[in-house]
C-alpha cells in the first residue's frame, strides 16, 4: 500500500516534561524517538512536551498548538498529564491542580473544537507512580521542608484516567499499573491506607529505582514500558494502524509501478 500525498499525518504527543524528554537519547532508549522510528514514512511524531505543565496550563496553550486540518492531519493524539497536577495543594511548587479540575481539564482538552476537528484516534496516559524516596532529595535541594509528591496521591489521579478513560470510551495506558507490575505489587491485596511502593514509610523499590531517574522523570527502561503499552494499545484498539499496516507517503525508490502511478498523479494535478 502507498500514500500518494503529502504532508505526513501527525502522531501528536500532548503533555509534560516526561512527552518533552522522550526524544532524548541522553540516557538512552527514547519513548517518541522508537515511535518515529516505527512510523517512519508514515506518520510525523510531533512532540508537544512542556516540562512543568499542568492541565490548566495546557488548556490555555492548545489553542496556539494545535493545526487547522487544512494544515496539518492529526491522526493520534496522545494526552498524558497528572504528574505535576498531583503535587500537593500546599507544595511550595504551586503546580497543584484539584483531582476534579484536573478530570475537568482533561475532558475539555478531549472535547476541544481544534481538537474534534481532526476526528483522531485518541489515547489517555495515566500517570506513573512517583518514589519519594527519589523525589525528596530533589524537593530538599530546592528549600522545601517535606516531600512535595506522595505515592498515594499520584495513584488517585492515575486511576482519575482510568475512570475518564471508561466513561468517555477512550482508550488509555496506564503506565502506573504498568510500572507497578515491575516491582511486584498486588493491586488486589492492598487496601487503601496502606503505604505504595514508592512511599517513603517502606522501603525503597529497586524496581522503581530502575524506571525512573529521578523518581518522577523515565529511564529508558521506563521509556520502553510506555513505548511496548502503547504499540500494544494501537494492536488491539486499531490493528490496521500498526505501523506495518499504514502506507508509506511516497514511492520507494525501486518500485517502478508505483513510481509510474505518482508521477501520473502529479501529471493530472497539474
Amino acid at each position: 500500500m502507498l500514500s500518494m500525498s503529502a504532508p505526513y499525518e501527525q502522531f501528536f504527543l500532548f503533555g509534560d516534561s516526561i512527552t518533552q524528554d522522550s526524544f532524548s537519547q541522553e540516557r538512552g532508549f527514547g519513548f517518541a524517538a522508537a515511535l518515529q522510528a516505527a512510523y517512519i514514512r508514515r506518520l510525523d511524531v510531533i512532540n508537544r512536551g512542556f516540562s512543568g505543565y499542568n492541565t490548566r496550563q495546557a488548556l490555555k496553550i492548545l489553542p496556539t498548538l494545535v493545526p487547522p486540518p487544512s494544515h496539518a492531519k492529526i491522526r493520534f493524539l496522545t494526552i498524558f498529564f497528572g504528574a505535576n497536577d498531583s503535587s500537593l495543594p500546599d507544595a511550595p511548587n504551586k503546580q497543584h491542580i484539584p483531582l476534579d479540575e484536573f478530570v475537568t481539564n482533561l475532558e475539555t482538552i478531549v472535547s476541544h473544537p481544534q481538537i474534534k476537528a481532526h476526528s483522531p484516534r485518541i489515547i489517555l496516559v495515566a500517570p506513573p507512580p512517583i518514589n519519594e524516596h527519589l523525589w525528596w532529595p530533589r524537593d530538599q535541594s530546592s528549600g522545601y521542608s517535606r516531600v512535595s509528591r506522595l505515592a498515594s496521591t499520584t495513584k488517585e489521579y492515575a486511576d482519575a484516567v482510568v475512570e475518564l478513560g471508561t466513561r468517555l470510551n477512550l482508550p488509555v495506558v496506564d503506565l502506573w499499573k504498568a510500572f507497578m507490575v515491575k516491582t511486584g505489587f498486588k493491586a488486589d491485596a492492598w487496601k487503601r491506607g496502606q503505604p505504595l511502593p514508592g512511599s517513603l514509610e517502606i522501603a525503597q523499590s529497586d524496581a522503581l529505582v530502575e524506571l525512573m531517574y529521578d523518581g518522577l522523570h523515565f529511564n529508558p527502561a521506563g521509556y520502553e514500558i510506555f513505548y511496548q503499552e502503547l504499540i500494544k494499545l494501537i494492536a488491539e484498539r486499531w490493528p490496521d494502524q500498526m505501523p506495518e499496516q499504514v502506507p508509506m507517503v511516497l514511492p520507494a525508490w525501486n518500485d517502478q509501478d508505483a513510481w509510474k502511478a505518482w508521477e501520473n498523479t502529479q501529471a493530472s494535478s497539474k
